[in-house]
């Protein structure tokens, strides 16, 4: 039971959505795989956070700078309509976390500011998609 577990952990880590379909399929507890599924989010989102600026430092040795501005995409149409608070928590419940917080650090955002917002949108995320696993497994 403690290698599923670190399994939902690691799978949260990087992607909620594989994370909780994956617990269920092992036949866990909705409380444990809540819990395991939240803490390996929070962990994905304090490694993103906090290494992401070392890692976009180390990324502009390699990169030249474009002249051309890139057409507006999703994240960018959420950042200027919603701010950090729209790319916490909505870039949280579409993207995932870590695009979300490699977005902010792209845009300058306080890293407490998107940390906040990110681990709120991870606890909605996983509350919401455990919730809606268990209750889909009762109809069955």
């Amino acid at each position: 039971m403690f290698y599923k577990i670190l399994t939902i952990t690691g799978l949260a880590t990087f992607e909620i959505y594989a994370a909780i379909p994956a617990g269920f399929a092992f036949g866990l507890n909705p409380i444990v795989i809540f819990l395991a599924s939240l803490f390996g989010g929070l962990v994905g989102v304090f490694v993103a956070a906090y290494l992401g600026d070392k890692i976009k430092k180390w990324l502009n040795q390699f990169r030249t700078p474009k002249p051309e501005k890139a057409k507006p995409g999703f994240i960018l149409k959420i950042w200027e309509k919603y701010g950090v608070i729209g790319l916490g928590l909505l870039g949280t419940m579409s993207v995932g976390a870590p695009i979300s917080i490699g977005v902010g650090v792209g845009f300058n955002v306080p890293t407490n500011k998107m940390v906040f917002w990110c681990c709120l949108g991870v606890l909605i995320r996983c509350a919401l998609f455990t919730s809606i696993g268990h209750y889909s497994l009762q109809l069955f």
